[in-house]
């Protein structure tokens, strides 16, 4: 799990299943995308995203939404997926986007700088520049790869 912003945590499923480590973390809510898992006292949400199937833009309003309230309670908030690469990376883009005015672009980077394994699939990049009309090819995504910070 890596720390994005003081509210804002990324993650894997084997993170959701350790309510130490949430402690320790203080995560206070979880937008789960592999598979449910609840904990006393912190709020989760699922959302049924495939892996690598663009996202239906209900679900990424629902879970961008989540975020940004959960943010607002000041809550900590970890958004795990299966491997933390692709669908939860794809989602603190969307929300870092959103609480701070970024450009996709400029959110991937500033995700990808603490969690470097952070890589959306082609077909949820393409959800993501679709429903916020932004016009970002995968391919020049993949070249920022090797960016130094």
């Amino acid at each position: 799990m890596d720390r994005i912003r003081p509210w804002l945590y990324i993650g894997k499923y084997r993170d959701t299943l350790n309510p130490n480590f949430l402690a320790a973390t203080r995560i206070e809510a979880m937008l789960q995308l592999a598979e449910l898992v609840e904990h006393p006292g912190i709020v989760s949400l699922y959302l049924p995203i495939e892996d690598f199937q663009p996202i239906p833009p209900d679900l990424l309003r629902q879970g961008v939404d989540f975020v940004r309230a959960e943010k607002q309670r000041d809550q900590r908030v970890l958004i795990a997926c299966g491997a933390g690469i692709n669908r939860s990376t794809a989602f603190a883009v969307a929300a870092l986007r959103e609480e701070e005015g970024l450009g996709l672009l400029d959110a991937f980077r500033a995700v990808k700088r603490v969690h470097p394994e952070a890589m959306p699939h082609p077909p949820i990049w393409a959800s993501l520049c679709e429903y916020y009309q932004e016009d970002f090819p995968f391919e020049k995504l993949i070249a920022l790869r090797t960016e130094r910070r």
